[in-house]
């Protein structure tokens, strides 16, 4: 029989969901944000509902924190399987204020570790309690949802495509609160998601699908730079990194971040010293150069060597560099053409100069003091848990793809 293990989230399903076949198979930490991700219709939204306990398959098995709700011979229902989960649709109940949603589901008459004033705070619900939700936004609907999912004093959270059917204004209205909940609370998550450019502002670990199946499980960056994966010969390939600030040059309006074999200079507002920054290299705003120019306007030049070469049809190649004498820091990505790649006499384990042209900053967050536990005992018989209450009233929605801007800057 297989045990769990303290600190993972292990998950494996295999079979048929309405003649869908499922086979999927990964682990990741118990902490920060997992991202499954891979094209729609890919069995995404069936892993979520496994694990909610929406959908049973006889062989499956979920185990969060070392606690198995799914095995060969255990499986706990959704009610008392303690997780928070927000889908596309709010699925809020329309005959109830924005505050009786929001305590729809909390436990009663226990102490909450996620306090209701504090999700007020966190999600800025204050102006909205004593509306109906027929008076709010699609965005705010979500912020609520996602509210009465903290107050189900969850042990994981679930968000499927929670985007998904929001308008390019909403979603840039509430993206800014996704990525806030990782900072203040010490709750694993796992968010849904075809679109990268959502991804990458905040997770940590990626799980990439397709078809039914698991292909890559691993460190979001790691993943991103394999040049084995799919994400490396995409045309929007790109690095994710956590730098932090160590300073800034108000006279030329630089912002100064520290980075493992690197420190960058980007034109940004001034941040305070040891925030951690969430940076996007692209391949394509990445040249390179056999030896250290002389002069030149791009601020960030540093040392790197060559890790991988991967062919892209007959005109590009894209290398994966290691920056740092020797290479011994971040890796990031660089997309030339085959005619630069062969007139310099480049080669896997080559060092040569990076040059980055242009850095995009996500989000930016600096972990506070004390963080909203997220340990809670199991839900009381009875007491419904979020994914109940959104398989209760939820209806899917439309899906659209449409992308958030990103914050950039020429470097």
């Amino acid at each position: 029989m297989r045990t769990a293990t303290p600190g993972r989230i292990e998950i494996a399903f295999s079979g048929s969901i309405a003649s869908f076949p499922l086979d999927t198979q990964f682990s990741v930490p118990a902490k920060g944000v997992a991202a499954i991700f891979g094209p729609p219709g890919c069995g995404k939204t069936a892993v979520a509902r496994c694990i909610a306990g929406l959908e049973r398959l006889p062989a499956g098995f979920c185990a969060i924190d070392g606690e198995v709700w799914q095995d060969e011979t255990t499986f706990r229902p959704p009610h008392l399987r303690p997780i928070g989960y927000v889908s596309q649709d709010a699925s809020l109940f329309p005959h109830l204020s924005v505050r009786r949603n929001l305590l729809y589901g909390a436990p009663k008459p226990k102490p909450m570790p996620i306090a209701f004033d504090e999700v007020v705070e966190l999600l800025d619900l204050a102006p909205l309690l004593d509306r109906s939700p027929s008076h709010l936004s699609g965005g705010e609907r979500q912020r609520v949802a996602m509210g009465r999912a903290l107050l189900s004093q969850p042990r994981l959270l679930v968000m499927d495509e929670p985007l998904a059917a929001l308008h390019s204004r909403a979603k840039r209205e509430i993206l800014p609160f996704v990525e806030r909940l990782p900072e203040k609370l010490a709750l694993p998550m796992i968010y849904i998601g075809h679109d990268m450019a959502e991804i990458e502002r905040f997770a940590d670990y990626l799980v990439l699908m397709e078809r039914g199946m698991v292909t890559a499980a691993g460190p979001l960056h790691v993943l991103q730079s394999d040049p084995t994966l799919p994400l490396a010969t995409s045309h929007e390939a790109a690095i994710s990194l956590d730098a932090v600030v160590s300073g800034y040059d108000g006279r030329y309006g630089l912002l100064i971040l520290r980075l493992n074999g690197a420190r960058l200079l980007v034109p940004a507002p001034p941040l305070a010293p040891g925030v951690h920054q969430r940076l996007r290299i692209a391949a394509c705003d990445v040249s390179v150069a056999r030896e250290a120019p002389r002069a030149g306007s791009i601020l960030n030049v540093f040392p790197a060597r060559i890790r991988a070469c991967l062919s892209l049809g007959t005109a590009e190649i894209t290398l994966v560099l290691a920056l740092g004498t020797g290479g011994s820091g971040a890796e990031i990505m660089a997309r030339i053409t085959r005619f630069s790649f062969d007139s310099l006499g480049l080669k896997d384990g080559m060092d040569v100069f990076a040059q980055l042209k242009h850095i995009s900053l996500l989000s930016a967050s600096e972990p506070p003091p004390q963080t909203m536990s997220a340990s809670t005992p199991t839900a009381e018989p009875g007491q419904a848990s979020a994914a109940a209450c959104n398989e209760k009233l939820g209806t899917r929605g439309e899906r659209h793809h449409l992308k958030p801007p990103l914050l950039s800057y020429h470097a």
